[in-house]
């Protein structure tokens, strides 16, 4: 279902969903108190099993800026993404989350950015709790003021923000470069975008907005029962295989293989995300030192609240 005819708007939100009903609601209100005639929202459903598209269709039918198209079949976060800016009619495109908030005044600031001609506009968050009614972190991107960065300062710009940037909904970039890139390489990445970006040195300038327009709800993630595999092997392999930035700028963002770290193993056993069977699916088969195979696996036995005790105890010595 498309509501609206083609036309050439400045800006196309993009809000790619699955089975979001309980959330939606509450972002779109947030967006369209902002919206102008030159502002689309565009809604790419993978195919959601739960009531999500009765959600949209009562926003649709007051408000014709929004634009919702249901795919047959689910595609996975980063081809969503990729074909929700395929399918927008703005020259830039928000790469906006189905379940957060944009605050007062979010639009209007982004719309001035593009207005200058930036080739990528970063916007600043604030976090909270999944029901929104306390504030983790203030400000995720520590600047008290915009920060513009040249073709030049590419890795400048990757040291700055890449880490924030595992946040999709922070990304406005022009439509056109994003279509002229190299996008099915980065396809079960999870993080699409920041191949996108980072794959090559962006022609023209960049933005970051100190300003926390966006509220990110903490832990309402969909990829959480896939953290280990995010961030101990998807989350490398993506940022060590940009070619035009330098092995010192990648490891100020990540270690290359951070699961080689017994430290770190311990802090995911106490997050949950490392336990037995994570041990086994990874690690069981895999060539290394018996001692760290050893104490691996041990870490992955122990119980989980003696590495949250000393987690805890870790942090606040530290």
């Amino acid at each position: 279902m498309d509501s609206k005819s083609e036309s050439n708007p400045i800006l196309s939100i993009c809000i790619p969903t699955y089975n979001r009903a309980a959330f939606i609601g509450e972002t779109l209100e947030s967006i369209i108190p902002q919206l102008d005639d030159d502002v689309e929202i565009l809604i790419v459903d993978g195919a959601s099993k739960d009531n999500t598209e009765d959600v949209v269709r009562q926003y649709i039918m007051k408000e014709t800026r929004i634009r919702y198209i249901r795919l047959p079949t689910k595609g996975g976060l980063d081809q969503d993404y990729d074909k929700s800016v395929q399918l927008a009619y703005g020259n830039y495109c928000w790469l906006f989350s189905d379940d957060d908030i944009l605050k007062p005044g979010a639009v209007n600031a982004v719309k001035s950015a593009i207005n200058e001609e930036y080739d990528l506009v970063v916007v600043n968050a604030e976090m909270r709790t999944r029901d929104l009614s306390k504030r983790l972190v203030k400000k995720h991107i520590a600047t008290d003021e915009n920060k513009k960065y040249g073709p030049d300062d590419m890795e400048d710009l990757f040291i700055d923000s890449a880490e924030y940037l595992m946040y999709i909904g922070a990304i406005v970039i022009r439509r056109s470069i994003w279509l002229s890139r190299e996008r099915e390489l980065y396809y079960g990445t999870d993080f699409v975008h920041v191949g996108m970006i980072f794959q090559s040195p962006l022609p023209g300038s960049s933005l970051i907005i100190s300003e926390p327009y966006i509220i990110i709800r903490y832990g309402n993630s969909q990829w959480i029962p896939r953290s280990f595999d995010i961030w101990m092997f998807k989350w490398p392999k993506l940022i060590w295989s940009l070619k035009h930035i330098s092995s010192e700028a990648k490891q100020s963002v990540c270690r290359r293989e951070p699961w080689r770290s017994l430290r770190t193993l311990a802090a995911e056993r106490s997050r949950g995300s490392y336990n037995i069977q994570t041990y086994y699916r990874y690690f069981s088969a895999l060539h290394m030192n018996r001692l760290w195979k050893t104490f691996a696996w041990l870490i992955a036995c122990f119980p989980r609240k003696i590495f949250i005790g000393v987690h805890y105890c870790y942090n606040r010595t530290s």
